[in-house]
């Protein structure tokens, strides 16, 4: 069938249904439509057989829902009707929950329903949520959807003729007077519900050190405490905040911006508040109870270094605390080491919002680069032990390339991945012209940077792209991973794998010096960086500030032009 995806943004989701749809041989388009004006041209534009909306703000105009089928992914389940649906189960403290699949129709979030499937709430963000558990629930109820609609014979069902969930009804946008912390009377549970149901949007407008701010993030602090509202400690970019029973971590803030103004960065709360907070302790995590975004554990012979870092973005930090610990880890007596492993993002890259703040953003793109490539030549240069990157969530850019530098990519079935650079206007590095041709051959590689798609685990898996889909819900990703790892290490060609990984790295340096493979990316996106009218600038700072992209449908083709004589002059791809 011929099907239009209309959506405010080419969101995680979005991405996801894009890609299982086209893998199931549908002929899939998508267009960003952030205004009924824009819904109202998409569709005519494209003339689809059907229109999905995984993710639309915006009201489908009466003229397109009348005149063909709008199925509207709804995330809340049958029953439950307004636009912050899920911010309010959180808020709630739901923790069973759904999502609708229906038709549009002249009443919002009222139409028949076509399918749905129900999803558990485990104690997380509604952004790792989003991703996971709700995205499990929306892409079963979407495909069962459009194989119903396929078929011809189904008749959607209205929805006062279905059972209703606990709890759902019809309720107002969330709005910031609702999620007010307050300091002086809030337990620990409250915050964390609050500070959960906003993640990663809108965040919770708060009051801090003389300014407003948007919090992003929240975990629990077992052991520190103090005066309630009082800042207690800092850790790894986030800051610790006392509530009348405990403490909590919030990872990353917002500065609000006066109306008019640009929209600010969403960056680590200690980068953030800069200048303006006062020297605190820096306490290490005392064990697994006390939030750390990096973390280090043994069962047997596998070591697991798990990274958990907000949006998936690495910045400069990020990256060499991860290369320390990944060379602290490489020290253990273990014969596989675990990359990954956690249930949300792998990783993005680098983090384009600290860049976009920095003073010299130029400078800062290529600090951060260099430190994405000195972790990536650490994983690829392991030649004692065999290395498993494990991608429990999503991965894209860079993040996907520091994952094809282990031995073996294991990704969870709901996994999507985006292995390019195009959207952002960039050349790429991390060794990706080495690392993604050895994987899936040069013409495959070419076709995957150009065309910039979204992949599956089920297609990456087809291409060669990586080795393993676990099969299974969020929450049992790690244990699932470890137990396949402690198999790995305890088979019987585990030693002479390693071996022959020594001998290969040997090899591969005759033939292809991982330097040279630097050098080259590096030049390319040294002038990427340094030229101000490159369109990675535009692209970044769209991203970052959350501002319309320059160019293309969902921001894809922008720099597409300028980023053709690179190719041209230095061609895509080591031939190996």
């Amino acid at each position: 069938m011929r099907i239009l995806l209309i959506g405010s943004a080419y969101n995680s989701l979005t991405q996801r249904v894009h890609a299982e749809l086209r893998e199931r041989g549908h002929e899939v388009a998508v267009e960003v439509t952030p205004h009924g004006d824009d819904v109202r041209t998409a569709v005519g534009r494209h003339t689809p057989d059907l229109v999905v909306a995984p993710m639309l703000k915006a009201v489908v105009p009466r003229e397109v829902w009348s005149a063909r089928v709008c199925l509207i992914v709804h995330p809340g389940p049958v029953g439950d009707r307004g636009p912050s649906s899920l911010d309010r189960a959180l808020h709630d403290g739901a923790t069973e929950w759904g999502v609708t699949v229906l038709q549009a129709d002249a009443e919002m979030d009222a139409g028949p329903v076509w399918a749905a499937a129900a999803c558990t709430l485990p104690g997380v963000g509604k952004s790792d949520l989003y991703r996971n558990e709700v995205s499990d629930a929306a892409v079963q109820a979407v495909l069962l959807a459009v194989e119903r609609f396929a078929s011809g014979r189904y008749v959607p069902r209205d929805q006062s003729t279905l059972p209703k969930a606990p709890g759902a009804r019809t309720r107002p946008v969330m709005r910031q007077e609702e999620r007010r912390i307050s300091w002086a009377d809030d337990a620990t549970g409250t915050v964390l519900r609050t500070l959960r149901a906003a993640d990663s949007q809108p965040g919770v407008l708060d009051e801090l050190l003389g300014g407003e701010w948007f919090l992003h993030g929240g975990h629990p602090e077992p052991r520190l405490r103090g005066r309630p509202g009082e800042l207690l400690a800092t850790r790894a970019g986030a800051i610790c905040r006392a509530t009348t029973d405990g403490a909590v971590w919030i990872p990353e803030l917002r500065e609000r911006t006066a109306a008019g103004a640009p929209r600010a960065c969403k960056l680590p709360a200690v980068t953030a508040l800069g200048a303006r907070l006062p020297r605190l302790p820096a306490p290490e995590a005392a064990d697994d109870a006390s939030w750390s975004d990096i973390r280090y554990r043994e069962d047997g012979p596998v070591g697991v270094l798990s990274f958990a870092f907000p949006g998936g973005a690495m910045s400069t930090d990020r990256c060499r605390r991860l290369l320390a610990a990944y060379r602290a880890a490489t020290e253990r007596p273990t014969a596989v080491l675990v990359l990954g492993g956690g249930r949300d993002f792998f990783s993005n890259g680098i983090h384009l919002g600290v860049i976009e703040a920095a003073a010299d953003p130029a400078a800062e793109s290529w600090a951060n680069i260099n430190a994405m490539d000195d972790l990536v030549e650490a994983v690829l240069t392991t030649t004692d032990r065999l290395v498993v990157s494990a991608v429990g969530g999503n991965a894209a850019a860079g993040g996907v390339m520091l994952a094809l530098a282990a031995d073996e990519v294991w990704c969870r079935s709901g996994s999507v991945l985006n292995p390019h650079y195009r959207r952002m206007g960039l050349y790429g590095s991390e060794y990706w012209t080495y690392s993604l041709p050895r994987r899936v051959g040069a013409a495959m590689a070419e076709r995957l940077t150009q065309e910039a798609l979204p992949l599956t685990s089920a297609r990456a898996r087809d291409i060669g792209l990586i080795d393993r889909v676990v099969t299974c819900p969020p929450e049992r990703f790690t244990d699932d991973v470890t137990r396949l790892a402690h198999r790995l290490a305890t088979s019987a060609a585990a030693q002479s794998r390693i071996a022959a990984k020594k001998a290969e790295s040997q090899r591969r340096e005759a033939v292809t010096p991982l330097a040279a493979v630097r050098e080259r990316e590096l030049r390319l996106m040294h002038r990427i960086f340094s030229d101000p009218d490159a369109p990675y600038h535009a692209l970044r700072r769209a991203f970052a500030r959350k501002e319309r992209a320059p160019a293309g449908p969902a921001g894809a083709d922008a720099g597409v032009v300028a980023l053709s004589d690179a190719w041209l002059e230095h061609g895509p791809i080591h031939r190996l």
